[in-house]
């Protein structure tokens, strides 16, 4: 039984740097993001990425008690360990992407992801602080800069989240296949998921109205 979703993602357009990219923003949305970017800066904080090779030994272990600190503050249980952290790290140092940011030299917040060639995989992310504007500079922005800077097409940040298209990611069809061994729940979800998929369709729509782009994409 296939069943489709929509997930959040931005997409390059051939953007030569951030200031570029915000140009193709509403101007609301684009001072929005500014004022966003500046509260951490007058937070005197500082973000800055590293590779999985240029990380030293404290850097790791930071990275890794912030990631759990999120797990645990929602009570879940935070199933990679700092080994795991590391391995990855050794065995694909150019395909780790850590933000860092640090306040009077102390990391006080970041954001683990993973990248491919073309694509910009994310994230965990953990903060010592509250501090305004830091989620979206550690967890989207730096990853968009990122992503231009390097020239990947794709930054897919994670599931969930309608705050996420005012800053420029749009919503992309997902899909996944089930089975289920029981004829009779297997026709009840079917009956479901067919009812589901015309409210999902106009869900996209009311999503694409809110679009913080002056111009729509350019289709493919």
């Amino acid at each position: 039984m296939p069943r489709f979703d929509w997930q959040f993602h931005w997409s390059n357009r051939g953007w030569s740097d951030f200031d570029d990219f915000l140009a193709a923003l509403k101007p609301k949305k684009r001072k929005n993001i500014r004022q966003e970017r500046q509260q951490v800066i007058a937070a005197g904080v500082s973000c800055e990425i590293r590779h999985g090779d240029e990380l030293g030994d404290d850097e790791w272990r930071t990275l890794h008690r912030l990631y759990q600190s999120t797990f645990d503050a929602h009570g879940n249980h935070p199933a990679l360990s700092e080994g795991f952290f590391r391995h990855l790290g050794q065995a694909m140092p150019r395909q780790v992407v850590a933000v860092l940011c640090r306040r009077a030299g102390r990391i006080i917040a970041a954001a683990f992801c993973l990248r491919s060639s073309d694509t910009l995989h994310g994230r965990y992310w953990g903060a010592e602080e509250q501090i305004p504007g830091l989620h979206f500079e550690a967890c989207y922005y730096q990853g968009i800069d990122y992503c231009i800077r390097h020239g990947l097409q794709r930054f897919e940040p994670g599931a969930q989240g309608e705050h996420k298209i005012a800053r420029g990611f749009l919503p992309v069809r997902t899909q996944s296949f089930h089975h289920v061994s029981d004829p009779r729940f297997a026709r009840a979800i079917t009956e479901a998921l067919q009812r589901e998929a015309p409210g999902l369709e106009m869900y996209r729509d009311d999503l694409l109205a809110h679009s913080p782009y002056a111009e729509p994409a350019p289709s493919s």
